[in-house]
């Protein structure tokens, strides 16, 4: 019994051999490098080291600048009439007669606006 469990360990040590002398044969021969550094990194020419990592900044928006509306436009055209809350200052600029937005003294200079928008001169009462 023991003689039959020998020849099935040869056996298989046999074809164990011959397949790996066949594998040895088939493959190229190795490619193998050795390295020896001392932990200096030298970049060559033409090689530039990653970009330092900067971490985002903090999210945060501005608050939007306040809005600034444009004043209505001034009315071209006043009616010669005074103003209806009683006797306001009026300014008398040639043919242009208008009411005074605020008071000034008798006799200063003062401006209405003519038909195409430029300032006409003249004095209020």
């Amino acid at each position: 019994m023991m003689s039959k469990f020998l020849l099935v360990v040869r056996r298989t040590t046999v074809a164990a051999v011959v397949c790996a002398a066949m594998v040895g044969l088939a493959s190229g021969p190795a490619q193998a490098r050795v390295f020896v550094g001392i932990g200096i990194p030298f970049y060559g020419p033409g090689f530039y080291p990653p970009p330092v990592y900067y971490p985002p900044p903090p999210v945060y928006y501005a608050p939007p600048p306040p809005v600034y509306y444009a004043p209505p436009p001034q009315q071209e055209y006043y009616s010669q009439a005074p103003a209806s809350g009683g006797g306001g200052q009026m300014c008398y600029a040639g043919a242009y007669v208008c009411p005074m937005d605020r008071p000034v003294s008798a006799g200063a200079s003062c401006y209405c606006l003519g038909n195409g928008g430029q300032r006409v001169w003249g004095r209020a009462n």
